[in-house]
């Protein structure tokens, strides 16, 4: 197979005998970066025919596996969460495991960049991807014991274990591309996960397409247990952030030598120095409360198991369309970042507006007391009516895709330092469990559809009136990497571009 060699050359106008040149400079960067580079044949990109596979060590391969895993992981966890009730008749014992579940991924979430910047991120991640195993297995369990007791310890593991998860993926996410690229990367890994939610739900769809029945068979949930195993075991593919390096040969800043105090001190750094992300806790905290309204009042409430499944996977489908839509304009390089960033703030407002109006005018038709009764018969796809409804449950996952994608850009646009960052997905994620949690329980409550739609629609419109001035005074077009390298232990040197780097393509 040929081998070409694609080198980045320094300009002709600088020598090396110049101790100022770029040359000479990036001469040292090679040398100091040697610690931080692994094994030669993670940094050789391959071709095979007409298909470029990039190198092992590149932020868009370690994106790949990482997209994977949660491909595997969290997508099959959403595939079973989309069918409302994970899965069962009544969504009581869900909703109380999804209670347990987010309120201590609320506490972990919210801590867990210590840990991942401590821990390193396969072992964060490998971790994380075994409490999806044993949560979609409890309720495996209950189908044939009913003991509610599991699914609700295995949701309190999950907490744990999902913040880390999540933690490393989000700084993993946010931190390797570079600044031009993050909107595309955000992209690709949602829709590589999301695929993962889709195949869930055409898993479920195939196990139960005959089914008129309220519950999924086990057959469904033991291809769940299966996928999620092998995707907390694929974690362990990756290689460490510190060899991880770009086309430009530059590397991701963060700590050489992190332990528990420096990471501890670092989190409150984070808090201190960079007060301004707290504009955006609301939207962290609004971006998932609606899934147990989309998932359970309106999936679960109006629809028998085999459309629900249908449903799912137009749902997840339309999740990756949002994520490609928005992950590429938000890197459009004829607007600057900060302009950009105000138009992704209109177009966010707008759709919040037009997709959850017409939220309302469906919500309108029905209520828990209807769904509720013994004698209500559920939608199906064959049902007159059933069009509208649908395509309404495919705006809500555009919907849910746009925001997810637009508040990891927003936080991307803010610091390249993976270190922060971590601490930012942390936050995230934190927060957003916290929310989750609090509708869960409402929902368990059994309060009022339109109540928890109101809850919705609210905390949404809200929270991006609030991070407005974040966007319009933050969002800078680059972020210097002298101001990056401030919050780690990592010298200019060791990160910046070598200039003379070279790929190899095999």
């Amino acid at each position: 197979m040929a081998t070409t060699t694609e080198k980045f050359e320094p300009s002709a106008t600088t020598t090396a005998a110049d101790p100022h040149s770029p040359v000479f400079e990036a001469r040292n960067a090679d040398e100091a970066a040697q610690s931080l580079t692994g094994k030669p044949w993670m940094y050789r990109a391959r071709r095979f025919g007409p298909i470029r596979i990039p190198a092992y060590a590149s932020p868009p391969f370690q994106l790949g596996l990482v997209a994977f895993v949660c491909f595997l992981c969290p997508g099959m966890f959403n595939a079973l969460a989309g069918l409302g009730g994970g899965g069962q008749i009544d969504a009581t014992t869900a909703n109380n495991s999804n209670v347990a579940l987010y309120s201590t991924f609320s506490v972990i979430g919210f801590f867990a960049g210590t840990f991942a910047n401590r821990m390193g991120i396969k072992l964060t991640l490998s971790f994380g991807g075994l409490g999806y195993v044993i949560y979609i297995a409890s309720f495996l369990s209950y189908n044939h014991n009913q003991n509610a007791g599991f699914p609700i310890f295995a949701g309190a593991l999950l907490g744990v274990c999902a913040g880390l998860l999540w933690c490393a993926q989000g700084a993993i996410m946010m931190s390797y591309p570079p600044e031009a690229s993050k909107g595309r990367y955000i992209s690709w890994f949602w829709m590589i996960f999301n695929l993962g939610a889709v195949l869930g739900s055409l898993i479920s769809l195939g196990q139960n397409i005959h089914s008129s029945a309220g519950n999924v068979n086990d057959g469904t949930y033991i291809g769940f247990i299966v996928l999620t195993f092998c995707g907390a075991a694929l974690a362990w593919a990756l290689v460490d952030a510190r060899h991880v390096q770009r086309a430009d040969g530059s590397h991701v800043v963060l700590m050489k030598h992190p332990t528990w105090q420096s990471e501890l001190i670092g989190l409150y750094q984070t808090l201190i120095h960079d007060t301004w992300v707290v504009f955006l806790f609301p939207m962290f905290f609004a971006s998932n409360w609606f899934y147990t309204y989309q998932f359970n009042d309106v999936n679960l409430a109006r629809f028998n198991v085999r459309t629900r499944a249908l449903n799912g996977t137009l749902y997840w489908t339309s999740q990756i369309i949002g994520a490609y839509i928005f992950g590429y304009a938000l890197d459009l390089s004829r607007f600057r970042r900060s302009t950009r960033a105000k138009a992704a703030w209109g177009v966010l407002f707008v759709i919040t507006m037009a997709i959850w109006g017409g939220g309302y005018a469906w919500q309108k038709q029905y209520t828990r007391a209807e769904t509720s009764a013994d004698d209500y018969v559920k939608m199906d796809w064959t049902t007159s009516g059933y069009v509208g409804p649908m395509f309404l449950y495919m705006f809500y996952g555009f919907y849910d895709a746009a925001w997810q994608t637009c508040v990891y850009w927003f936080m991307g646009a803010l610091t390249n330092n993976g270190r922060k960052l971590a601490n930012f997905a942390g936050f995230y994620k934190g927060i957003q469990s916290a929310g989750a949690a609090i509708i869960f329980r409402i929902d368990a409550l059994k309060k009022p559809f339109m109540n928890e739609f109101a809850s919705c629609w609210a905390l949404l419109a809200g929270s991006l009136l609030i991070a407005l001035p974040l966007i319009l005074m933050k969002v800078r077009d680059t972020v210097p990497l002298e101001e990056d390298i401030k919050f780690s232990d990592e010298t200019i040197e060791e990160v910046m571009p070598t200039l003379a780097h070279e790929e190899k393509v095999h």
